[in-house]
């Protein structure tokens, strides 16, 4: 396992040997290629920086921990994130304004793409305004995964931003103390970006994107379990409502200019 936590990198995009066969990246164009996965959507993150985020209610957003931390590991601050429900070439199918947020606990911003903090790498948003199931329906999670489960992703990432990629199978390649490996092609930007897998006639969520490595031509991708981490995300957002968000533990204002607007977390590969 040591291998494998060396070379963890964070997929927050900022201004500044498979297992098995895997398919290409399919750029979701048009809306009819987007039927399906229109609850997917860009996280922007300020001016300059986004992730990939997930609907899973009317009023939820699922994405990565590190990406609402700026690069002083800082909280970014909620009126400043957007969530973009199936953004391509300037058309969205919704967005909404993010009220407030809350990361797992135990989650440290500070400590970069470390095994212990990829398990817990994930934030819950909630919506300033719901985003209908009619327009973008919700994902819901999946159970524990197959052995030799095969995936698929949907991100925005470094140069293609502007509508989702689709990347139709790649596979789990290990699961281990609560953290997964893939061989799904991932960049900058990626972080969040849900990774489905099939349960009988539906898809839902896996895993999601915390880092990767992509160097020597082989792409690997690295995300959590979910289904303890997500319940208690949904627990702490109830609380959260109920107080104001200067008052939540482990989270401050902060004002952003220029391009600080984006995660704190290192992009050089190893």
């Amino acid at each position: 396992m040591r291998g494998w936590r060396a070379c963890l990198v964070a997929l927050v995009l900022s201004a500044s040997g498979a297992m098995a066969q895997t398919s290409g990246l399919i750029r979701l164009t048009d809306r009819d290629d987007l039927f399906g996965w229109e609850a997917v959507g860009r996280v922007d993150l300020g001016r300059d920086g986004y992730c990939t985020g997930v609907l899973i209610a009317p009023d939820q957003v699922l994405t990565a921990a590190h990406c609402v931390f700026d690069r002083a590991q800082r909280a970014i601050p909620s009126d400043i994130i957007r969530f973009r429900a199936g953004l391509r070439d300037g058309v969205v199918i919704a967005e909404s304004g993010v009220a407030r947020y809350v990361v797992a606990p135990g989650y440290d911003p500070a400590a970069g793409m470390q095994a212990e903090n990829v398990r817990r790498d994930v934030a819950l948003m909630h919506l300033t305004t719901p985003i209908p199931a009619a327009l973008a329906s919700p994902f819901h999670l999946a159970a524990t995964p197959a052995p030799g489960q095969r995936v698929s992703v949907v991100s925005y990432g470094r140069d293609r931003d502007k509508a989702p990629s689709w990347q139709r199978d790649c596979g789990l390649l290990w699961r281990s103390e609560g953290v997964m490996g893939f061989d799904c092609a991932v960049i900058n930007g990626s972080s969040g970006a849900p990774v489905f897998a099939r349960d009988g006639g539906r898809v839902r969520i896996l895993s999601l994107v915390s880092g990767g490595n992509w160097a020597g031509g082989e792409s690997r991708a690295y995300g959590m379990d979910l289904p303890d981490l997500v319940a208690r995300l949904k627990k702490d957002l109830r609380a959260a409502a109920s107080r104001p968000l200067a008052a939540n533990p482990g989270f401050r204002r902060v004002t952003v200019g220029g391009d600080a607007a984006t995660s704190g977390a290192k992009f050089a590969r190893p």
